[in-house]
């Protein structure tokens, strides 16, 4: 049976979703979607960036992660709105549960990207173009908002066949249409390919993807290693990842932040690493999971970037356990310089049952300190992040429990 994948892209999600629930909910006649409009974050977090643009802000060159100062200066009149990250959620879990109607292999690649193997659906669904056609145009009515589909053999081919033109349309990139579709574009536009690895394979003379399908395949290992090999398979329309229904078990933990005022101290530090310790702690606990290694990564105020790693002495997934490691690591590895973004992430992911070699010279009591935890835990779900603080935290401009998803977010989603 021959594979047919579709990969479902929403057309400026962010800004899509919000347009249809003021237009809907609000009883607002103006549609975001055909202003110059945009979702911003947070300018007093650091997070003042644009998170998703309408098409006609696009024609003014705003783009996703532009700082807000930066697309005010192409467009000065440009309307701004918040994020809401509860309604961005619901509006894609209502999008993963429609795709599940047409097949139970549906992949959640993004909070507006998906992947659903339609093999063998033929019969029920017709061709499918027909089947894709169908499936944007309940969306469109059902939900409100727009999306590609994109239709091929492999997941690889049918993401590119999405990012064609847009909006609300359906292309195929099969094996066959390669030649004409795929290579002529800019190797820039190569799922994998950054900007620094195309600036790289244009001074190899690199500047199609079709250059690259050609490429000696061991040039491109000698200058790009093991991902001159990926991206050589990916120029040649080669990907046999499986769509995965069920996500494969976390192979690791971490959260980071960007800070709203520069540390320049070890105890503002470690007051940061802290709350990454509460958060990463709280999700491996949740996940029934300890983690065996520990990292932290700094990155300073000229935004260079490090990071360094151990061993724990027994998997753990304490909060004081962690975040005791995290500042003797931050201790070892900071130069000093001013820190805007600070991150702690595991690894070696176990099972919670795993078994603790005592030390000799240990005498803290970490069965009280799980117990300690998981009380604390219990008391977050069902009254609220904010139900249980430490008191190091009272007066403190650093949020308590920071990383990942902010507190705008965090507030959103619960409310």
């Amino acid at each position: 049976m021959e594979k047919v994948i579709f990969h479902v892209d929403v057309n400026s999600a962010y800004l899509s979703w919000e347009a249809v629930y003021r237009r809907k909910y609000r009883g607002e006649v103006l549609d975001l979607r055909d202003i110059p409009s945009a979702v911003g974050g947070d300018v007093n977090q650091r997070h003042g960036i644009i998170l998703a643009k309408s098409m006609p802000a696009k024609a003014y060159g705003i783009r996703t992660g532009d700082s807000i100062w930066e697309a005010r200066q192409k467009y000065g009149p440009l309307t701004i709105v918040p994020p809401d990250y509860s309604l961005y959620d619901r509006s894609s879990h209502a999008l993963l549960t429609l795709l599940r109607e047409y097949s139970p292999d549906v992949e959640q690649y993004s909070i507006d990207e998906a992947y659903v193997d339609m093999s063998g659906t033929q019969k029920l669904f017709g061709s499918p173009e027909q089947a894709a056609d169908r499936i944007r145009e309940r969306i469109r009515e059902e939900l409100g908002f727009t999306v590609n589909i994109g239709i091929s053999e492999n997941k690889l081919l049918a993401k590119m066949a999405s990012d064609f033109r847009k909006p609300d349309r359906t292309h195929t990139l099969f094996a066959q249409e390669i030649p004409l579709k795929l290579w002529p574009l800019p190797v820039s536009e190569l799922f994998f390919v950054g900007r620094a690895s195309a600036k790289k394979l244009c001074n190899l003379g690199i500047y199609t993807i079709g250059d690259l399908a050609r490429t000696d395949v061991e040039i491109l290992k000698r200058h790009m290693k093991k991902q001159g090999e990926l991206i050589w398979n990916f120029a040649n329309g080669r990907d046999f990842s499986l769509v995965e229904a069920v996500p494969p078990p976390n192979k690791g933990y971490g959260n980071s932040t960007t800070i709203p005022v520069d540390v320049t101290s070890a105890s503002q530090a470690s007051l940061v690493l802290l709350a990454l310790a509460e958060t990463v702690g709280g999700r491996l606990r949740k996940d029934g999971k300890k983690a065996e290694v520990l990292s932290v990564s700094i990155k300073d105020y000229l935004f260079q970037t490090a990071s360094h790693q151990c061993r724990l002495p027994a998997p753990t997934n304490i909060t004081e356990e962690l975040h005791r490691h995290a500042c003797s690591l931050f201790l070892e590895l900071w130069d000093g310089l001013p820190i805007r973004h600070l991150g702690i992430h595991t690894g070696r992911i176990q099972d919670e049952n795993a078994m603790r070699q005592m030390e000799l010279f240990d005498t803290r009591d970490y069965g009280k300190l799980e117990r300690l935890d998981r009380a604390v835990d219990t008391i977050r779900r069902r009254y609220g992040m904010d139900a249980v603080k430490r008191a190091v935290f009272l007066e403190s401009p650093i949020d308590h429990m920071s990383g990942g998803m902010s507190r705008e977010k965090r507030y959103r989603c619960e409310h």
